[in-house]
């Protein structure tokens, strides 16, 4: 049970596990290219629930069925700069086969709802909607105006959702100055019950390009020294073998000292070989977080076996460090040869911010309510979210989403994972978080 500021009790976790179920249960799944599912249906299942407690929302369409959904909500202090809370919609897609349960079932068993996007991100919109839902019976409002966006197509880079509603809505969110949402919030347990809850203050720049190399089209049985798919392989190898130097961004040192004074252990940001050596199970999530990266993921070459195609393609997710995109780029160039070329299917910017502030502050002092042994670092993530669209529009951003996790579960390996699934405990821990935050922020 919550008590807010004027004594009005309400329970701000009552509906998250039952909502998170829900939205599970609506197929939501982005393929790309501009192809995807239930994105309308979900937009309108989270219209009907804020309508349900007097909360207008207005949903935008991209193009038939890729809906965005934007709603205002009063705050007690209405000339206070409005805050954006943001959550996707879309899911990645997910064979039934792989998983012990049905991805778009929404069970809830072991502690847990299970399914696509329990994690990624419809945990997350459940504690919005089951916080807002709370307050608003109860009549308690927000501290300051809070903008409500809940987006299509995050997931193949938001061309369809929140780049299209900046491009062609920007009044939406026009003048907010602050966001929260994914990807932060969560804990990582450093030792005992001791634990670390990153939040999100930077990410990685995106190009996801198509590598494009011709040759001269001839007989599989013939000679052939300009062959368009030995060209591609062999830029592709080049791209997908090569050690990409280590780079410290502010966020990433910060981290580092943090995780220093909690461990005891010398992390020395300057020597990053040994210091990854240190860190044993962190090494994994912090691996891609000092380096750019270029992953080869797609090919697509010839028609028949014995035909030397004229043409053949290849996609590389590229991803690059605030302030070394210009390296990115150039290292890249060098990588591909004069034998293939490069052009863009999505990019997007890098961000980073300052791990200080009032809202940095009101985050950390609403965890510790409810779990006093919680400490903070900041999070450069390796991935992209709906952040960097708002950013253009000049809000400053962070991850969010507060979870309290048993110190067994691999929650990184849950974004886009098999089995994905979120403990019921956490989202109701989160719940009660973003409430408390609500009232401070």
């Amino acid at each position: 049970m919550t008590t807010s500021n004027n004594s009005t009790s309400y329970a701000a976790d009552a509906e998250v596990v039952e909502l998170c179920s829900e939205l599970i249960r609506i197929d939501t799944t982005n393929y790309g290219n501009g192809k995807s599912n239930g994105e309308r249906v979900a937009a309108e299942y989270v219209a009907a629930k804020l309508d349900e407690v007097g909360i207008e929302s207005t949903i935008y369409e991209s193009e038939p069925g890729r809906a965005t959904l934007v709603a205002h909500w009063d705050g007690e202090d209405q000339d206070a700069d409005p805050l954006l809370v943001h959550g996707h919609l879309d899911v990645v897609p997910a064979d039934p086969k792989d998983w012990k349960v049905d991805p778009f079932a929404g069970e809830i068993f072991d502690g847990c709802v299970w399914g696509r996007g329990a994690v990624d991100m419809k945990d997350f919109d459940a504690m919005v909607l089951s916080v807002v839902r709370a307050r608003q019976r109860a009549g308690v409002k927000p501290r300051r105006p809070v903008r409500l966006v809940f987006t299509a197509d995050e997931e193949a880079g938001g061309v369809y959702g929140a780049q299209w509603l900046i491009n062609n809505h920007p009044d939406t969110i026009a003048d907010c100055t602050e966001a929260i949402g994914e990807v932060g919030g969560f804990s990582v347990t450093v030792k005992d019950d001791l634990r670390l809850y990153l939040i999100e203050t930077a990410e990685k720049g995106m190009n996801w390009m198509r590598l494009k190399a011709r040759g001269t089209a001839g007989h599989g049985s013939m000679v052939n020294t300009d062959n368009a798919v030995t060209n591609l392989v062999e830029a592709v190898t080049r791209i997908g073998s090569h050690e990409w130097p280590l780079r410290v961004t502010p966020t990433v040192r910060e981290f580092l000292k943090t995780l220093e004074d909690l461990l005891g252990t010398e992390l020395d940001p300057d020597d990053m070989t040994t210091t990854l050596a240190k860190l044993g199970s962190f090494s994994r999530m912090f691996g891609a977080t000092i380096r750019n990266t270029a992953n080869p993921t797609m090919l697509n070459a010839g028609y028949k076996v014995n035909v030397i195609p004229g043409d053949a393609e290849a996609h590389i997710d590229g991803r690059f460090l605030p302030g070394y995109e210009d390296e990115f780029y150039a290292t890249i160039d060098e990588l591909l040869g004069d034998k293939v070329q490069r052009e863009t299917v999505v990019t997007d910017i890098a961000l980073e911010t300052e791990f200080s502030g009032g809202l940095v502050e009101a985050m950390k002092a609403c965890v510790q309510a409810e779990d006093a042994q919680a400490r903070f670092a900041p999070l450069l993530m390796s991935g992209g979210t709906d952040a960097k669209s708002w950013s253009r529009l000049g809000v400053r951003c962070f991850g969010f989403v507060p979870l309290q996790l048993p110190p067994e579960l691999d929650f990184m390996g849950m974004f886009h994972g098999i089995d994905e699934r979120v403990p019921t405990a956490s989202l109701e821990f989160g719940s009660r978080v973003l409430d408390r935050f609500l009232s401070q922020a």
